[in-house]
């Protein structure tokens, strides 16, 4: 009996010991912080610091501050092998956790330079009046039946205040929300830019021709503080959620791979890189095509310190953050692809690009109903998906619904020359707005995997335009006009995209590409006898 109860007091003991080594360990950092210990091996007399370290201009001088101590090598040990599974067990970083990363000034006034690959050399277009002629042909200047209440995505009370500080609570944002009025509360008029963005979709269109808040949103995705970061669920790849000072939110693409690298000849559609810049490039084509079902999406030059490890509430992002051997800041996130040290997203040395595409509005408020694409690829590399193996598959679509009436078809074809003049081969769902039932456009979202080769066009792309043999006639016109010398697609792109931070987005291979795809598609009306719809 004495013997067990000795057990016992042992077995307490150890249990003990444990713990406090384990709190010791968390705490670390602060005492060496706050009583000035030596933090590595070549500090000398005057060794530790009781304040932080001024920004140093050398990025390897912030291994040497930040780096190394019990707590984050705990982290970063071994991270060549490291899993996130085994990441999960090092301990969460405390609230006034000191910073692992200094962000060193730039070089000249403290301004931003967006990063720009060797190979692009050549100059873009320069700035001119083709894209402003665009928008004043008669062909862009339809307009839509008048908007009923049903036609509307939100019925706007024009006398409601939105209240910032209600808005707080619910989302349980950061920030202070008397930034923005005074008075805590803003009119109609003056909501912030993603909200009137919501606010104007419609039955017929994302956003109207020439609405102004479209270019103010595209402005505010790029200078609006971030106040949040946490990683998005699902997916093959790292994505982010950011949220801004004034509660908007944006999706986050880092860059992967520079302009000029082309998808390899060999890979798989579904295992390409998603590109941050097709991401960019695709909302100004859909744009400049007048469909306008893309979201706004601006490009945007990040501090990954500052910007997204020292905001992010996630722990599991967080703990994926470390210094490469080339003294650049890294990380790699979850995700079901190329989330591993071996696929780590760096920083030059703590900056990184990226697409920042505006969210739709909340799913609580506005649902949206999810669509397998009828011409959607096998995904398989050996089976083939049945419209690639029957040539009268589009006869079987048109009989069941919704593609049986309506312009649910015409839209299809609409997102098949969309996706061929980007080379797209990755279009397997496609969403509308639950409350205009079937009655609706087709949001073009998850653009990534465009632009991938300029110097191949899969025409397998058009296979559902060459097996129904319908397109409207409004997109045929406008073709057309785009396929003409004056209003050529690749330079009205190109001037287009010079009004990205990120500019230039694309290369000049990947612009001459989109007109040599537009003549194909052109050709098809001398092939096949189109049937010409409204």
């Amino acid at each position: 009996m004495i013997l067990l109860r000795k057990f016992r007091v042992f077995i307490l003991m150890v249990f003990l010991v444990a713990c406090s080594m384990h709190i010791m360990i968390d705490l670390l950092p602060k005492l060496e912080r706050q009583g000035g210990g030596g933090g590595g091996g070549g500090v000398g007399a005057g060794g530790g610091c009781s304040c932080p370290h001024a920004p140093s201009q050398d990025p390897g001088d912030w291994a040497r501050q930040g780096w190394p101590n019990k707590h984050t090598l705990r982290i970063l040990q071994d991270f060549s092998n490291a899993s996130s599974r085994s990441l999960e067990r090092s301990p969460p970083p405390p609230a006034d956790a000191p910073r692992l990363f200094h962000v060193p000034p730039s070089a000249s006034d403290g301004r931003r330079q967006p990063i720009r690959d060797a190979a692009l050399g050549e100059d873009p277009p320069a700035r001119g009046w083709r894209l402003a002629a665009l928008y004043e042909h008669p062909l862009y200047k339809r307009s839509w039946p008048p908007l009923t209440e049903d036609d509307t995505l939100f019925n706007v009370n024009a006398d409601i205040r939105f209240d910032l500080k209600a808005a707080e609570r619910e989302w349980n944002a950061e920030g202070n929300p008397q930034e923005l009025s005074p008075a805590g509360e803003l009119t109609a008029d003056s909501y912030p830019n993603w909200l009137r963005f919501h606010i104007g979709i419609n039955r017929y269109e994302l956003y109207s021709r020439h609405n102004p808040v479209i270019d103010a949103l595209l402005k505010d995705l790029v200078n609006q503080r971030i106040t949040s970061v946490a990683m998005k669920s699902g997916g093959t790849q790292l994505k982010l959620i950011m949220t801004f000072q004034n509660y908007g939110q944006a999706l986050f693409k880092p860059m992967k791979q520079t302009r000029d690298q082309e998808t390899p000849p060999d890979f798989f559609y579904f295992s390409d890189f998603e590109r941050h810049n097709a991401e960019i490039a695709a909302f100004h084509l859909d744009r400049i095509l007048d469909f306008r079902r893309v979201p706004p999406v601006a490009g945007r030059l990040v501090n990954m310190t500052k910007e997204i490890r020292d905001v992010t509430r996630d722990k599991k992002l967080w703990r994926t953050f470390f210094i490469s051997p080339a003294n650049n800041v890294c990380f790699y996130g979850e995700c079901s692809y190329y989330c591993s040290t071996e696929h780590a997203l760096c920083g030059k040395p703590d900056q990184i690009e990226g697409s920042l595409a505006a969210f739709l509005p909340d799913l609580a408020l506005a649902k949206r109903k999810t669509w397998r694409n009828p011409w959607r690829r096998s995904y398989h590399k050996r089976k083939k998906a049945e419209w690639e193996v029957d040539p009268d598959y589009c006869e079987e679509v048109k009989q069941t619904p919704p593609y049986d009436s309506g312009t649910r078809l015409l839209d299809i074809m609409d997102m098949t020359i969309f996706d061929f003049l980007m080379g797209n081969m990755d279009r397997h769902h496609y969403e509308t707005f639950e409350k205009f039932g079937n009655e609706t456009f087709i949001i073009h979202l998850d653009n990534g995997r465009g632009f991938g080769k300029h110097s191949h066009d899969e025409k397998s792309i058009l296979v559902p335009l060459t097996q129904c043999c319908r397109i409207r006639k409004s997109t045929h016109l406008r073709l057309q006009l785009l396929a003409k010398e004056e209003y050529k697609l690749s330079t009205l792109v190109a001037e287009s995209l010079l009004r990205d931070r990120l500019s230039p987005v694309l290369i000049r291979p990947h612009l001459d590409a989109m007109d040599r795809r537009l003549r194909q598609v052109s050709a098809l009306w001398d092939l096949l006898p189109m049937v010409l719809k409204v």
